[in-house]
């Protein structure tokens, strides 16, 4: 009996498969299975919301542009997984270029976390504003590569393995990332820095990206998985 996953991965390669043929309808169905984790990815790597829309329907035009280049090697998701990391770390550099901050005011990751966590009340949603922040300002601090990993192992709930095939590197470097970020992004959130225990404040703010529409797992500060 297949897996969830493998029976995702078959039902995959049996739209491409189609689509290749000339089924635009297997093409669509494509983008509506993955459209809102693409935007996620996009809006999680680049910060901005109008850069992930952008980002997302980019990335569906190349895939259908080229994908009688998709040889099926790799799973169709990394495939359009890597492609949307290569376009969202562009982005955010071109933003980095033009001298805007990493971590604004109206930043769509703090905004949808601080709306569903705050229920309304305006001293909850200032005290998470302040949390949050600095969980995000830690996490885009980290270098490049390795916020990559964090997304896509911690805020995607890509394997190691899965993530491995994205960055095209090795299953244990990414597990080396993960040890890593998880150091600094404890030390940014010591107790003596912020008045809310740091594995509390980083599993909601998985969660509350997740009810507030962006798909993500659980933000693992425990032995990361194979």
């Amino acid at each position: 009996m297949m897996t969830p996953a493998q029976k995702e991965a078959a039902t995959a390669t049996l739209l491409v498969s189609r689509a290749k043929a000339g089924d635009p309808r297997a093409f669509d169905e494509l983008v509506r299975r993955y459209r809102k984790r693409i935007f996620a990815l996009a809006l999680h790597l680049s910060s901005s919301e109008s850069d992930a829309d952008d980002i997302t329907q980019d990335v569906f035009i190349r895939a259908f542009g080229t994908l009688d280049q998709f040889e099926g090697r790799s799973e169709f998701f990394t495939w359009v997984y890597r492609l949307t990391v290569n376009r969202a770390i562009d982005a955010r550099r071109a933003r980095v270029r033009r001298s805007e901050s990493s971590i604004e005011d109206d930043d769509p990751r703090l905004e949808r976390a601080v709306a569903v966590d705050a229920g309304g009340d305006p001293r909850r949603a200032a005290e998470l504003r302040q949390t949050y922040a600095r969980l995000l300002h830690a996490l885009d601090s980290l270098p490049v590569e390795m916020r990559t990993t964090v997304v896509l192992v911690a805020l995607q709930g890509l394997s190691n393995a899965e993530a491995a095939v994205v960055q095209k590197c090795s299953r244990g470097t990414i597990a080396w990332r993960m040890h890593e970020a998880r150091t600094r992004l404890l030390a940014a959130l010591e107790p003596n820095r912020i008045s809310v225990r740091t594995k509390t404040v980083s599993s909601q703010l998985a969660e509350l990206l997740s009810n507030a529409g962006l798909p993500v797992g659980p933000l693992r500060f425990g032995p990361a998985s194979g």
